[in-house]
């Protein structure tokens, strides 16, 4: 069963980025971050309720809380990377952050990594050169863009790390990611007000109507990222977390390939190469 939930990890984060990216070229990404978030409290309170998750409330929680203040920045980031840039480039970038941040807290408490983790530093560190590298035809990607995925990979390394640290069991899991999601609402609510007050877009051009008509994409796009978090602990518990982690870190491929199928995105030469580099150190790092 190992197989089967890390798979499904992937598939889940994979659409979930996919849906935001898509969104956010329609709807402010600040907006999108919020309301996707507020969706998902409202169902992770039920289902936290529901199992009892509150009796595992602890001083652990403030990982999730810490997790809570960073998430919206990480997730702004990204979704703004997804919109402005190759989709087949940036998932697999932002996906480097899942594994590399967690070998590094271990190097920074002593740990070594292995030869397969060093050669997955390397190979990664070759795949952000070469997808942001010159080439003829396909997307190109900025900077700014390069910039705001890698920012959000780093984010979501540490949010993955926290939460990690916030729970032992599942039910305190979903109470983890209950207030890691509370937390992100309140941040991303108060940066939207902000926005609003010095007259930053908060909706689209087409009004509040076409927020109203996103909600389920919306809806989707935050239960899909909590699932996967969910059936990621799963994978983890009922097998070799090697396994869990190396299945798991594939969901850029189907962000990848949605992105080829729905929007005919085309990525240059060397970009190709850079992205495919990029997951392959992934792997690497996470069966080191």
């Amino acid at each position: 069963m190992t197989a089967v939930f890390a798979l499904t990890t992937s598939f889940l984060w994979g659409l979930a980025d996919f849906g935001g990216g898509l969104l956010t070229r329609r709807i402010p990404a600040l907006t999108v971050v919020v309301v996707s978030q507020l969706l998902a409290v409202g169902v992770l309170g039920a289902i936290v309720v529901a199992t009892g998750g509150w009796s595992e409330a602890g001083p652990r929680l403030w990982f999730a809380v810490a997790a809570g203040l960073i998430g919206p920045a990480a997730m702004l980031a990204f979704y703004r990377a997804l919109a402005d840039g190759p989709m087949g480039v940036v998932a697999p970038l932002g996906a480097l952050g899942g594994v590399a941040v967690p070998v590094g807290v271990g190097i920074a408490v002593g740990e070594r990594p292995g030869l397969l983790q060093f050669s997955g530093i390397a190979v990664a560190v070759a795949g952000v050169v070469l997808a942001s590298g010159p080439s003829r035809g396909g997307a190109p990607i900025h900077r700014t863009t390069l910039l705001h995925t890698l920012f959000a990979a780093f984010g979501f390394g540490t949010v993955m790390a926290l939460i990690a640290e916030a729970s032992t069991t599942l039910t305190g899991l979903f109470l983890a990611l209950f207030v890691q999601r509370v937390c992100n609402v309140a941040v991303g609510g108060t940066a939207l007000l902000v926005s609003a007050r010095r007259g930053g877009a908060v909706l689209p051009p087409e009004g509040f109507g076409a927020v109203r008509a996103a909600l389920p994409a919306l809806a989707f796009v935050g239960l899909a990222d909590v699932a996967a978090n969910g059936t990621y602990n799963l994978a983890a518990r009922s097998g070799p977390v090697t396994i869990a982690a190396v299945l798991a870190s594939l969901y850029p491929v189907v962000t990848a390939l949605a992105a080829r199928g729905v929007l005919s995105e085309r990525l240059r030469s060397v970009q190709a190469a850079g992205a495919g580099l990029a997951l392959v150190g992934t792997v690497l790092l996470a069966a080191g």
